[in-house]
């Protein structure tokens, strides 16, 4: 895993404003924006206030912190008109995926989804 400080962490200029986003929502503890390689008609990205790597390490620093981000990813999901059909992905590790090692949850609509496809 590559380890980022919040100095150096594309998501925590982001919370904090200093890198534009396309903001779709916002709580006391998350901001949730538009992916800009987006995986799917809706492709949004729902990010911790608070600088942990993974969600797990994220679950382990903080289960309120944790929690917040899937309501924020939930309320997203009501928001964008998907309530009923989205996905919510998470990777975690660079072999899964994971590029920003920020905790994040990817919600995915507007596609067809099947069981055999993630995305």
């Amino acid at each position: 895993m590559t380890s980022q400080t919040p100095r150096d962490c594309l998501f925590c200029k982001i919370v904090a404003g200093e890198i534009p986003s396309d903001r779709v929502a916002e709580s006391e503890r998350s901001v949730a924006f538009r992916d800009i390689t987006p995986a799917a008609p809706i492709h949004v990205l729902v990010v911790p206030k608070r600088h942990e790597p993974t969600v797990g390490a994220l679950a382990a620093a903080s289960a309120d912190d944790l929690a917040d981000v899937f309501r924020l990813a939930a309320r997203v999901a009501e928001l964008e008109g998907v309530g009923d059909a989205h996905r919510m992905i998470v990777n975690t590790g660079s072999d899964a995926g994971q590029t920003i090692f920020h905790a994040h949850v990817h919600v995915l609509a507007g596609a067809a989804f099947t069981e055999g496809k993630m995305v």
